[in-house]
């Protein structure tokens, strides 16, 4: 058999790499919508994570974290990566997690849901957030700390209080926007974080703020556009 000759062809749009949970069925599908295949290169490994998200399974996902992201693929740099759990990154820290990825990924940057959010509240000048989150107390009330000490005050926060994964992926998007409608009731915002990238919460946010009149932000929406402005790529979110 001949080999049938052939040409090398490459593209020069942005590498975009994403580190996602196991359990995490909504973020894929939302990255998919937010940075279109035409504007980014997207490539995608999971890290094993638990069934129920705890401080301990957390800990565990941080010794997993660098197997996971030598996974993606190698053949130049990326030029940005992303870790997809906000509350991983709060009780990992988004220093140890840029840490773990740029060990074993050659990447320009590292960004996460938490440093992402933080940075949307910033050129927003969101200075009283509140955050809807589907966690227990162990897990959802650093988040509220890890915005504080970022510079961003949280009067007011509602959870759900759930810490299995396969349910949190279940939440009706129309529960999540009732948290978001009680928390604009009931205390003086500036703007509400739906915090958590397995919540189903993208189809939602534009009428929320539309109806609520103040910026309603997601952890996948935040952590898009963090990864695209941190490439230069232009995308409306």
């Amino acid at each position: 058999m001949t080999a049938f000759r052939y040409t090398l062809q490459d593209d020069d749009l942005p590498r975009l790499g994403l580190v996602v949970l196991q359990v995490d069925e909504t973020i894929e599908q939302d990255f998919r919508h937010l940075l279109p295949p035409h504007i980014a290169r997207l490539h995608v490994t999971r890290v094993p994570s638990g069934a129920e998200l705890t401080p301990d399974s957390i800990a565990d996902m941080e010794r997993a974290l660098p197997d996971a992201a030598r996974l993606l693929p190698d053949t130049k740099p990326l030029d940005v990566v992303g870790y997809a759990c906000t509350s991983g990154t709060t009780l990992i820290g988004a220093d140890r997690v840029r840490e773990l990825v740029t060990s074993v990924v050659r990447t320009r940057t590292v960004t996460d849901p938490l440093t992402a959010a933080l940075a949307a509240c910033q050129s927003r000048g969101l200075a009283r957030l509140g955050i809807v989150s589907p966690y227990i107390a162990s897990v959802a009330e650093p988040i509220r700390k890890a915005f504080e000490s970022g510079g961003v005050a949280v009067p007011d926060m509602l959870s759900f209080g759930e810490q299995v994964e396969v349910r949190v992926a279940r939440i009706a998007p129309q529960s999540i926007a009732e948290a978001a409608r009680a928390l604009a009731r009931r205390s003086k915002l500036d703007g509400i974080f739906l915090s958590c990238t397995n919540l189903r919460t993208l189809d939602i946010l534009a009428p929320l703020t539309q109806e609520l009149g103040l910026p309603v932000l997601s952890s996948n929406q935040c952590l898009a556009a963090h990864m695209a402005a941190l490439t230069k790529v232009t995308v409306d979110l």
